[in-house]
């Protein structure tokens, strides 16, 4: 007799475990950065349209699956039909791929949360140089925070091309994150303003590519939660629910943001005039008190005419202040997580309280992810009975992240920031979109959409309304195939595609490109999950045909 599949406690957990997953670091970091490119406030038009087409329906027609097929991704597709099992083994690569690098974040989170405890916090300063006599010369080209990210914590290599070894601090802090991962796994399911940029059309694809990402579909993992659902639970509501709380983060993360990036602008702006202001008062014997920021300009203005030979000597250490370019300097990413966010921490009141509740928070958002992230990849592999046979859930949970783990220190050595670059912008974006696309179309024109409407109503004991049907069928579909047609005609477009590298010299970004390795990396990453749907559905019509020619009867 088959063994009984594990429930959901309650459907509340089941609720709690997507928003876990659904809200993550693109909430935080990514969110408020497209807010900011396009328009503040009237972004929130396209991304509440895009949630209402896109969003909501994906999300359920996955928790819809995965509750009526009640198995893991690859499974539930090759019960649809046999041709389809390779869209579950995609999920399972991208899946694979997301947890060989997303985890390094919850590292680094480690890292800065530990030196949070430090008085004062370590990237508040720069330090001194190997004589003692000044600080050091890459410290104060840069800044002190981008100092103690690139040097101190990545201590990054100045191009691709130049390895380095594995770090060892980064690579205990990865060990770490994933034996907590580990250990949350074994406790098992039981527990677990510009109105003009609506007019951009990349406005819209960003707010609808921010949706679907966001939320985490086609990676599996929600068909995979949804799996341990009771048949009759209204997994409808549910996905509301998520989708709802999920952007509703999102909005509250960009407040916070905001303000954070405000605080930032201001004590820069205010830094920089008494700068400015220090300078010329010294430099041209000014009373003190004289100069202000309201006639600042007007003296500057008066200095190089009258004094212009002395102007000149002192031209290039004047800094232009602006409150203005501040604010709209937008950052997205690691970028934000760890530069900006960490610069305006180390202004604050108590900028340890604050430093370390900020890095608690990342690794709660940065682990409630990678808890879904590793489900979609274990599910399928606990569902399989040749695995499950001969290994225990436990055995192939630590098989799982000692391999993750394993290929992980790749992003711990000094050119590691690199590669997780490239996974973090090529290992999922099309082939999400593909993955997707192939699960819309297989439930409303493969398996049926009146059967599926069927199946749902038997369950739950509700009909599906015609907005649901209208979504999968038509909407849905039409979107996914624009966002893809843009994507990928966005990187052919692109020409040679290029990455930031640090230049330690000028302690600044450089733009390089990729050399022809690392090019042919983002082909094989985006190549062997999509190309999963078409070869096994190949295989398995030889297969179907091989078996029906030794089947034929002898004339």
């Amino acid at each position: 007799m088959e063994k009984t599949r594990p429930l959901w406690a309650n459907p509340l957990q089941f609720v709690f475990a997507c928003i876990s997953y659904a809200v993550g670091l693109g909430n935080v970091w990514r969110f408020p950065y497209l807010c900011q490119m396009y328009g503040g406030g009237s972004f929130l038009v396209p991304y509440i349209i895009m949630l209402i087409v896109e969003g909501m329906p994906l999300l359920y027609l996955e928790l819809a699956v995965g509750q009526r097929m009640r198995q893991g991704s690859i499974g539930a597709w090759r019960t649809i039909s046999p041709y389809l099992s390779g869209v579950g083994i995609a999920s399972v690569v991208v899946s694979f791929f997301l947890s060989m690098y997303y985890n390094v974040i919850n590292a680094w989170a480690f890292w800065y949360l530990f030196h949070s405890f430090q008085d004062p916090l370590p990237w508040s300063v720069c330090p001194l140089n190997g004589n003692h006599t000044g600080y050091d010369e890459e410290c104060e080209k840069a800044s002190s925070t981008q100092y103690f990210w690139y040097r101190k914590t990545l201590n990054i290599s100045p191009s691709l091309q130049e390895n380095g070894g594995v770090q060892w601090e980064p690579a205990l802090c990865l060990l770490l994150a994933w034996l907590v991962v580990y250990l949350c796994i074994l406790r098992g399911t039981e527990s677990t303003g510009k109105m003009e940029q609506l007019a951009n059309p990349k406005a819209w694809v960003n707010a609808a590519t921010q949706i679907f990402f966001s939320l985490g579909l086609g990676f599996g993992s929600l068909i995979a939660f949804a799996s341990y659902n009771e048949p009759s639970n209204n997994c409808q509501k549910h996905a509301i629910i998520v989708s709802l709380i999920n952007s509703f983060t999102s909005i509250f993360a960009s407040i916070v943001t905001f303000s954070i990036y405000g605080f930032k602008a201001t004590f820069n702006y205010e830094n920089c005039l008494k700068k400015v202001t220090l300078l010329l008062t010294n430099t041209f014997d000014l009373e003190d008190g004289f100069l202000t920021a309201s006639n600042l300009e007007q003296v500057k203005g008066y200095l190089a005419s009258a004094y212009p030979s002395k102007y000149s000597e002192v031209f290039p250490h004047i800094k232009n202040c602006s409150l203005e370019s501040e604010l709209d300097t937008a950052v997205q990413g690691t970028g934000l997580a760890f530069i900006v966010y960490t610069e305006a921490i180390k202004n604050m009141e108590v900028s340890q309280l604050w430093s370390v509740l900020y890095f608690f928070m990342l690794l709660m958002l940065g682990i409630g992810s990678m808890l879904g992230n590793t489900a979609a990849i274990l599910t399928p592999l606990t569902d399989s009975k040749i695995i499950s046979s001969h290994l225990p859930k436990e055995a192939i949970s630590g098989l799982v992240c000692l391999v993750n783990c394993a290929i992980g220190m790749v992003f711990t050595m000094e050119a590691g920031n690199y590669w997780f670059d490239i996974f973090n912008d090529y290992a999922a974006t099309l082939s999400l979109l593909l993955i997707v696309l192939v699960e819309t179309i297989a439930v409303c024109y493969v398996y049926g959409l009146r059967r599926f409407e069927s199946d749902l109503k038997a369950m739950t004991g509700r009909a599906v309304s015609w907005y649901w049907k209208v979504m999968w069928a038509g909407v849905s579909p039409l979107l996914i195939v624009s966002l893809f047609v843009f994507y990928l005609s966005d990187y052919i477009l692109t020409g040679t595609l290029k990455y930031q590298a640090w230049d330690a010299s000028q302690g600044q970004l450089v733009t390089k490109d990729y050399p022809a390795y690392a090019l042919a990396v983002i082909g094989l990453l985006v190549a062997s999950s999509t190309m999963c749907i078409p070869l096994v559905a190949l295989g398995t019509f030889v297969l179907h045909h091989l078996k029906r020619g030794d089947a034929a009867p002898v004339a």
